[in-house]
């Protein structure tokens, strides 16, 4: 992450593809999650593929039941830190966050 090496912060990256988060994992992004947790579920071509629509990811346990069966769904870059979470969109969060 070109952001946090800027700005000389320690992180660890981890790719959602081949680790992607386990349901106690999104649980606990969620609850540091500045914003709504609906914002962790990508509303793309396969949202749309799937035939899911906002109701179907309206609640934090329907969230992570769809993003734990469906992993490319997980918005991203999601950036975690001890007590906050946010996704790093537009890339000024990030900065703003690790500085």
């Amino acid at each position: 992450m070109r952001i946090a090496d800027e700005l000389g912060v320690a992180f660890e990256e981890v790719n959602y593809m081949q680790s992607p988060p386990n349901a106690e994992t999104l649980r606990a992004i969620i609850a540091k999650l500045e914003d709504p947790p609906t914002a962790l579920v990508r509303r793309d071509s396969k949202f749309r593929k799937l035939e899911l629509k906002d109701v179907d990811v309206a609640t934090e346990d329907q969230i992570v039941d769809i993003l734990v069966k469906h992993k490319q769904l997980l918005q991203r870059p999601l950036v975690v830190t001890k007590d906050t979470a946010i996704i790093g969109r537009p890339k000024d969060r990030v900065r703003a966050l690790l500085s």
